[in-house]
């Protein structure tokens, strides 16, 4: 059996640059919502809701982090 000095399943990489960090949360952020649309289109009532309602959250944090990678990355154009 193997012993872990830890429970840390996931770490962050602590160099890991701003622009990688931005472009990684809004990267998650896009897949939430994607995959909480078509969890909705499975759902009735008030899971559906509740899901549709999880998505718009989701949908707020894709365009916070659009916009803070819109700062820190401006596109040369």
């Amino acid at each position: 059996m193997l012993k872990s000095d830890s429970t840390t399943l996931f770490t962050v990489a602590p160099n890991a640059s701003n622009e990688s960090l931005i472009t990684n949360s809004y990267e998650t952020f896009t897949s939430v919502s994607t995959l909480l649309l078509d969890l909705s289109e499975d759902l009735n009532g008030k899971q559906r809701d509740i899901a549709l309602a999880i998505h718009q959250l989701s949908e707020l944090g894709v365009l916070l982090t659009a916009r803070l990678l819109d700062r820190e990355v401006p596109c040369a154009g």
